[in-house]
Parts: structure tokens; sequence; C-alpha cells
């Protein structure tokens, strides 16, 4: 039997949103793609539901883990780290270098087809903090971060497309809370 521990899934959740808070993605960033997405769609809503969706998706494990793997060889490829050929990959961002996309839209699958499409939409224009992160400025590498951060946002659209249909269809309280736990447990 092994030593090794299970890691606290609060630990998990807080050491995902520092990552993203050290590489300076904020709540809010992420928010203001999301409400540019969906406010076509619900002109009655506001950039707070929007920043309480993007709370809600970092707390699922899917997207904790995307962050942390994502970042973390970010990181090791700004420190030179990895091995060649992987090293120059990840580090010039290769256009067919496809894995940071795919670890990206695994995170987006429990919330479906919604998610999946925004994704797609978010990764060819590179909407908001997305763009900044995709453009070389400085000696960060940002491969992985973003990618991850679409998915967020994607994630995040797809909540509220769902909460918002649920509120169309007079679904009671209670079931669109447990649909919503759900979702972000399941």
């Amino acid at each position: 039997m092994s030593d090794l521990k299970q890691v606290p899934s609060q630990e998990v959740e807080q050491a995902a949103r520092a990552a993203l808070t050290s590489r300076g993605v904020l709540i809010e960033d992420i928010a203001q793609i999301v409400y540019d997405m969906q406010h076509p769609y619900n002109e009655g809503l506001t950039i707070d539901e929007c920043v309480l969706s993007v709370d809600r998706v970092l707390e699922k494990r899917e997207i904790q883990h995307a962050i942390l793997v994502g970042i973390e060889l970010d990181k090791l490829a700004e420190e030179k780290k990895l091995s060649e050929p992987l090293q120059s990959i990840i580090e010039t961002d290769e256009g067919l270098f496809g894995v940071d996309e795919t670890l990206a839209l695994g995170a987006t699958f429990s919330y479906g087809s919604i998610a999946l499409t925004t994704y797609g939409y978010l990764d060819k224009n590179k909407v908001g903090i997305i763009n900044k992160l995709d453009t070389k400025r400085s000696n960060q590498v940002h491969t992985f971060l973003d990618d991850i951060v679409g998915s967020i946002a994607a994630t995040a659209s797809s909540r509220l497309a769902h909460r918002l249909r649920d509120a169309q269809d007079e679904v009671p309280r209670e079931e669109a809370e447990r649909r919503d736990e759900e979702d972000r447990l399941g």
C-alpha cells in the first residue's frame, strides 16, 4: 500500500485559482469574454452573473486539473526544462501541436455542445485576455494557458445558456440548482 495521500479538493481549487492569478489572468477577464459571448442571447445578463459563472466553473475538478497541468507545462517551457523537441514545440506554440487544445477541450465536455462550439469560436478568434495571452509580448509562454482560459470562458458561457433555458422553461429553482450542482461535480 502506498504512503501517498490524496490532495484535498479545496487545496487543488485554491492552487488552480492561484496559478491563474500568478499568470496575470483574473476572473473578471474571463467573465468579460463570457459576457460578450452571452449578452446577445440574454440582454438582462450582468457582468456579476458572468463572474459567478466563472467561479462555479473553477470549482470543477477537470478545469482545475487542466489549469494546473497546462500552466506547469508553460512554466517548464519558460525555464527551458523540457527535453527536445517538446521544449521548442511548446515554447514556440507550434501550429500543428494540438495537445494544448486537446487538454482545454477535455475540460469542456461535461457542459455539452454549446461549450465545445463556443471553445472553437474562442480558439479561432482569440478575444479579450485570450488574445493577450496568445500574442507573445514577453518571455512568458502561454501555449496552454490561452486555450485553458478559452475553455473556462466557453464552459461558463454554456453554463449560463443552460441556466437561461431553465428559467425560460420555468424549471423550479431547486431543480435548476440541482442540475447546476451535478454539472459542476459530475
